[in-house]
């Protein structure tokens, strides 16, 4: 597997450095994302006495810096591949292979992001110099965190490549794609700290994905965290990598079932 996974990631970059001008339109489009949030949220704490819901303007900043970080690595594209593949039989010669995509999407994923890091980490350093962010956190806060992304990531990962799977029911899945990425941008934390949503939105938070794969790992190396609530936030990263797994090895098996049929 760890030649297969070498192979597949040479193929992912050389592909990456074949669309260099996309790959930095998608970057720009990351980084303009949090950095817009956050001097709208600034400018309210501003004009609210510098606090809004227990963030300054220093913790708007380090809030959306560092979810900007978190986002990126943990975002996947799949959603939209898959509607293709399954609608123009692309995927007819990728069930020829003896090895599942899936494979080949976690190493393009992996490629598409080591290069990415190259520009994410000196954009980074850059805001920080340009926004002041209010960061405290210790090497045990960065350790948590490190773990909390990469459970973040999985978990991201297998729950989108889960609904993407909805192409072989449906001709057209962008409609469930929107809305998934609609509930996200509420949901995750994206568009405002969940510490801003009403009571009602917070617990539909907590109920599902987007807060594990985004919010969670952000609020953990800020600090805002206390320790049942870092407890609770691995178990939840845990349990939705279980469930999209699950739901992957489920709905996969019956969905290439349906596709083989199709012109029988």
């Amino acid at each position: 597997m760890l030649a297969i996974y070498w192979a597949y990631l040479k193929t992912a970059l050389a592909l990456q450095f074949q669309y260099r001008v996309a790959m930095a339109i998608w970057m720009i489009g990351g980084l303009l994302e949090p950095m817009i949030y956050c001097v709208v949220w600034s400018t309210v704490a501003l004009a609210r006495g510098g606090d809004v819901a227990g963030y300054d303007t220093g913790e708007f900043a380090a809030y959306y810096i560092v979810l900007m970080v978190v986002n990126m690595w943990t975002f996947t594209w799949i959603m939209h591949e898959m509607g293709y593949r399954v609608q123009h039989g692309e995927l007819s010669a990728m069930l020829l292979k003896p090895i599942h995509p899936i494979h080949s999407d976690i190493a393009d994923n992996i490629g598409y992001k080591t290069l990415t890091l190259c520009v994410l980490i000196p954009s980074a350093a850059v805001l920080c110099l340009l926004f002041n962010p209010a960061f405290d956190f210790d090497v045990s806060d960065v350790l948590l965190f490190v773990f909390s992304l990469v459970l973040a990531y999985i978990l991201r990962f297998f729950v989108e490549w889960a609904l993407s799977l909805v192409a072989f029911w449906t001709t057209r899945n962008e409609a469930i794609n929107q809305m998934y990425y609609f509930f996200g941008l509420f949901l995750s934390g994206r568009i405002a700290p969940l510490d801003l949503l009403p009571g009602w939105a917070r617990a539909i938070a907590d109920a599902l994905p987007f807060k594990w794969s985004v919010a969670f790992p952000v609020e953990l190396l800020l600090g805002r965290l206390d320790t049942a609530q870092i407890e609770r936030g691995f178990l939840m990263q845990l349990l939705w990598v279980v469930v999209g797994f699950a739901i992957v090895k489920l709905v996969w098996r019956r969905g290439v079932r349906k596709y083989s049929a199709v012109g029988s």
